[in-house]
């Protein structure tokens, strides 16, 4: 006899049993719903989303910390590591340069803010300094002092990614240069430290529906749909800018790797509506992190370039910050000129690098910008209070592309790339680690090198039947 089909209620509740995408899915509709129907229950909710978010970020220092350390120790070169730096600042800087310059092209024609003709004066400038908090962006040696860390844990403490990245770095350089023989216990500790996080991740990870339906519920009970409508046209021409951005990212990926922007996504679908419900890269980072190295990334790219570029490469973010300049001084009845668009450019690729963790940075950025002009007044800020929160999923979306695709580009910039296995985890065939499952029951799956790496200086290769493990 044939094999009976399941009836439909029960593929439905299988699916939603077994799949996160699914469970985010309903959550997200769950949470719009609940915002819309119930508004003052839904603002209640926030601290579901919260929750999830200090939970994930109690985990990222040290998994950076980890798989740097592993990826160093285990390519056993750190000049190369090095290069890889080197080579992905370069492309930050073309991508966010590139981002900005979309952003103003797409002001520039579309206008969204011409024919508003606010008056300054009847702005509230008070509540973009309650929004952030009276900070301020960092200077330029701030920011760089600011990366080296005071003390070692209180890098971690703190959650200060680039000076865990400079910890990692340092760790790492001693372990080669020591060799095996003088610290034979320490790389093989780190590493299962790594597995033991990315499990530790799993289990986080099965709160992500209850996080994903108390921010949106939070976010539509607080803000409303309405919005939307007064904000239709500066909202529809970011996310329009934000398409052509990834239509150029997918171009990009597919000249430099050869793979494709889109199996990407379907292949990091459950990480990209966990961060569009979140509207937290953040919250997702482990998670990526582990699929790119599925994906034939190498640890020591996946592990430098990806959180560097939570730092460096905030694309969509740019987009957003070039419109908004433009859209505040149309306005408010400012015409710039050539020129001063221009400085624009340059401020915010200064003031951009700067917002990584900052309250209200793009309020910070924004204002900063309008003081160098000296065109704008710095309260027109405020006009973009009420339809900041919506732009969060564009900017989302549009930061962990670029961040992604920065990963395959510089990684087959340096050679750290297996294409095959990329391949073959995008087209959903990758069957090379069957321990390193993302559904939360397995570790993070085997870190050993490519095999045509040869040992680094000063640390030797095992002989077969000693039972220490390789560093090589």
């Amino acid at each position: 006899m044939p094999p009976s089909v399941p009836s439909l209620p029960r593929r439905v509740a299988r699916t939603l049993r077994t799949s996160l995408f699914a469970q985010v899915l309903c959550a997200l509709v769950l949470g719009i719903l609940v915002g819309k129907l119930w508004p003052d229950t839904a603002t209640a909710l926030q601290p579901l989303g919260d929750g999830f978010t200090r939970l994930i970020k109690t985990v990222i220092s040290p998994l950076v910390f980890c798989v740097v350390v592993v990826g160093i120790a285990k390519a056993g070169d750190l000049k190369a590591f090095g290069r890889i730096g080197v080579k992905a600042l370069i492309w930050f800087e073309v991508a966010s340069t590139a981002a900005l310059v979309i952003g103003l092209v797409a002001a520039n024609v579309v206008g969204p803010g011409k024919g508003m003709n606010v008056d300054p004066a009847s702005l509230d400038a008070a509540a973009v300094d309650q929004t952030t908090g009276g900070g301020h962006l960092p200077s330029t040696t701030e920011f760089a002092l600011n990366a080296l860390p005071e003390s070692f844990v209180g890098a971690f403490a703190e959650n200060e990614l680039l000076q865990v990245l400079i910890l990692a770095c340092l760790v790492g350089a001693a372990l080669l240069h020591l060799g095996h023989t003088r610290v034979p216990k320490i790389l093989p500790a780190i590493d299962q430290a790594q597995d033991v996080i990315f499990t530790v991740v799993g289990f986080i990870m099965r709160l992500a529906p209850l996080a994903v339906f108390g921010a949106m519920a939070h976010l539509v009970g607080n803000y409303g749909l309405g919005v939307m409508k007064t904000y239709a046209k500066l909202i529809v021409l970011c996310y329009v800018a934000a398409a052509l951005f990834v239509a150029l990212l997918a171009v990009a990926l597919r000249m430099v790797t050869g793979l494709s922007l889109w199996k990407f996504l379907r292949y990091i679908r459950e990480e990209m509506l966990l961060a569009l419900g979140t509207a937290s890269t953040e919250s997702v980072m482990p998670r990526v992190m582990q699929k790119l190295r599925r994906a034939g990334a190498r640890d020591d790219a996946v592990g430098l370039v990806l959180p560097t570029g939570y730092s460096f490469n905030l694309d969509g973010a740019s987009l957003y910050l070039s419109i908004g300049t433009l859209f505040i001084a149309q306005a408010v009845g400012v015409d710039l000129s050539l020129g001063q668009q221009i400085t624009v450019v340059l401020v915010l690729m200064l003031t951009s690098k700067g917002m990584a963790g900052i309250p209200g940075s793009a309020f910070l950025a924004l204002s900063a910008t309008a003081s160098s002009l000296g065109a704008i007044p710095a309260g027109a800020v405020a006009l973009l209070l009420g339809v900041d929160r919506i732009m969060d999923s564009m900017r989302v979306v549009t930061n962990l592309l670029g961040n992604c695709v920065a990963v395959f580009a510089v990684s087959r910039w340096e050679g750290a790339l297996d294409i095959e296995r990329a391949r073959n985890a995008l087209d959903g065939d990758d069957t090379s680690d069957p321990d390193d499952e993302l559904d939360g029951s397995g570790g993070g799956g085997d870190v050993e090198a490519p095999a045509a790496v040869n040992p680094a200086p000063g640390i030797p290769a095992q002989k077969p039947k000693e039972p220490a493990p390789e560093v090589s």
